[in-house]
């Protein structure tokens, strides 16, 4: 985390999902002092603003497809994935704030384009590995995983123009507590490695990341993550819009973003499905602002 130059992106995103507010979360985020925390820290930070998402008051249903709103998620995809490109090419580090997590479809064709050899450590209590054949809802923020594998909507698998944008042997996901029969399926048949929190409370957090940044050292030249803040417990964490009891603690999640940030391996980030409507005081989006502080560098000593 040598760069100095950190460039802000905000995607009002509620389109991948059925429940209202998320797309208040990039504004929640910088509620919670996200600029001044990061000054602080001796960035230079580039606010970029939001990307335009369509305001839909019903889910848009393709005609060939039971994907909700898969032509306006696209399109914001689309957009967001050049603004990403840009934001490497100026050599800043690209920091998306959420939305829902359909909002990755498109975090993630912009960093590939860049980054040939990328890592993705998926922090979340889902593995958002479904498919149009699997998802028992449609709904797309369940997908963006699978798309960016290649595997899914042919509209979702080419944002950006080219697939797959990872290999799934090239994807750590952190913290799965709930997983659909397709997605179980789908990471047994291309070896995608899982930590549940099963796995975490067996081997501990320190483990689990100490593991997890040798994987992708071994294997990547750059690594995103996509943390999305349902990954935390909803005692730490309620305002999101899916949320799974049995989840990482505060500290866990600390100690993990501690650890990327002692690594040097994190190349760009985004936190993700922050729903203040669903919020305490805003204890979401404060949470996300600490734990990409600790990202970012910030420490207690």
């Amino acid at each position: 985390m040598k760069k100095k130059q950190v460039s802000i992106i905000g995607v009002p995103m509620d389109l991948g999902q059925t429940r209202r507010g998320v797309d208040m979360g990039p504004s929640a985020i910088r509620y919670g002092g996200l600029y001044e925390r990061l000054t602080d820290l001796g960035y230079t930070v580039h606010d970029k603003g939001d990307i335009t998402v369509d305001i839909l008051e019903n889910a848009e249903q393709s005609g060939t497809s039971n994907l909700k709103n898969l032509e306006s998620v696209t399109e914001a995809s689309e957009c967001l994935a050049k603004k990403i490109e840009q934001i490497i090419t100026d050599g800043h580090f690209p920091l998306v704030l959420g939305g829902d997590h359909s909002i990755a479809l498109g975090t993630l064709a912009g960093v590939a384009k860049k980054h040939k050899n990328l890592g993705v450590i998926w922090y979340d209590a889902h593995g958002d590995l479904n498919t149009p054949d699997t998802s028992p809802s449609g709904n797309i923020h369940g997908m963006p995983l699978a798309a960016s594998i290649g595997i899914g909507h042919s509209a979702l698998i080419n944002i950006g123009g080219f697939s797959p944008k990872v290999k799934p042997e090239h994807v750590v996901i952190i913290g799965a507590r709930d997983l659909d029969a397709g997605e179980r399926k789908l990471i047994k048949e291309k070896g995608i490695k899982v930590y549940t929190m099963h796995e975490i409370d067996r081997l501990g957090m320190s483990a689990v990341m100490r593991k997890t940044i040798d994987y992708l050292r071994e294997r990547t030249e750059f690594v995103h993550l996509s943390l999305d803040l349902d990954g935390l417990d909803p005692t730490e964490a309620p305002g999101v819009g899916t949320p799974v009891a049995g989840g990482l603690s505060y500290r866990e999640s600390h100690l993990a973003m501690e650890m990327l940030e002692e690594s040097s391996i994190i190349t760009s980030a985004e936190f993700v499905e922050v729903n203040p409507i669903l919020d305490e005081k805003n204890k979401t989006g404060a949470a996300a602002v600490a734990l990409i502080a600790s990202l970012l560098g910030e420490k207690l000593l």
